[in-house]
């Protein structure tokens, strides 16, 4: 697999660990988590995406977060087409797209839920729209941490203390990058029994408080208009940066094709 941290990483950098997507496809990653939670074994995913590798040059602490995860997939097109021009044949997985899958899992193996971030309404109206698509769905708790939230700070260790007591199984975060993957190498550190899920806003979008870009946009590669569209001055800039790293990225693809 293409190594994502090694892009235009700094010589001081050379010790850290490689980032790669080590997820092939949807079901094999279901078929993964399920054996996992019938033997008592937890799980850590983090969902990968140009803006996440662009983080990685500004956030070591969120690179090395990346690298303490038992799973990353491909959440995002142009890392499928890139892992493919690498020579990799890999699905995309995007987060968003794991909650309805892993909370059926989650009813069928009686495992108990954590919902993790956002706000506490947009948490509420999502925990009631899962239970209603599958009342067996046992949702044990709540947690909407404030604003200026610290995922390594002692508030954070509060809520893992939280989400210990509370005996779930699985946790949906919904903090967005780099919170919610350093959080979760935190937490899955401390509960290895847990599996932890970094879904960005898949919980807003089954609460309603955020809008989802249509099937057909998501099928042709295109929510990321719809985001832009949707907000212009926040993502902007973000989409930019991801655009300005995609020919390095192309190069370094077809170098590990060619063995380079």
């Amino acid at each position: 697999m293409m190594n994502w941290s090694d892009i235009r990483r700094n010589k001081a950098d050379d010790s850290s660990a490689p980032v790669v997507v080590n997820v092939p496809s949807m079901a094999c990653l279901l078929a993964d988590l399920e054996q996992r939670l019938a033997n008592g074994r937890g799980f850590c995913i983090a969902t990968l995406n140009l803006d996440h590798v662009v983080k990685f040059h500004q956030s070591t602490a969120f690179r090395d977060a990346y690298t303490r995860h038992s799973h990353v997939t491909a959440d995002g097109n142009p890392i499928v087409w890139l892992d493919r021009l690498a020579g990799h044949d890999i699905r995309l997985v995007p987060g968003s797209d794991l909650i309805e899958p892993v909370s059926d899992m989650a009813t069928r193996l009686d495992a108990p839920v954590a919902l993790f971030g956002t706000t506490p309404a947009s948490l509420e109206a999502a925990a009631q729209a899962l239970n209603a698509r599958d009342p067996g769905l046992r949702i044990v708790a709540k947690i909407a941490p404030p604003m200026g939230f610290d995922p390594e700070g002692p508030e954070a260790d509060a809520c893992i203390d939280d989400i210990a007591r509370s005996g779930a199984r699985i946790c949906f975060l919904a903090l967005g990058a780099p919170k919610q993957e350093i959080f979760a190498a935190r937490a899955h550190d401390r509960l290895p029994e847990t599996g932890f899920l970094s879904i960005g806003a898949g919980l807003d979008f089954i609460s309603g408080a955020q809008m989802r870009a249509p099937k057909l946009m998501r099928a042709i590669g295109a929510e990321w208009l719809w985001r832009l569209a949707g907000n212009p001055r926040r993502l902007a800039g973000r989409y930019w940066a991801c655009m300005t790293i995609f020919p390095n990225l192309t190069w370094a693809a077809l170098r590990a094709r060619s063995g380079g």
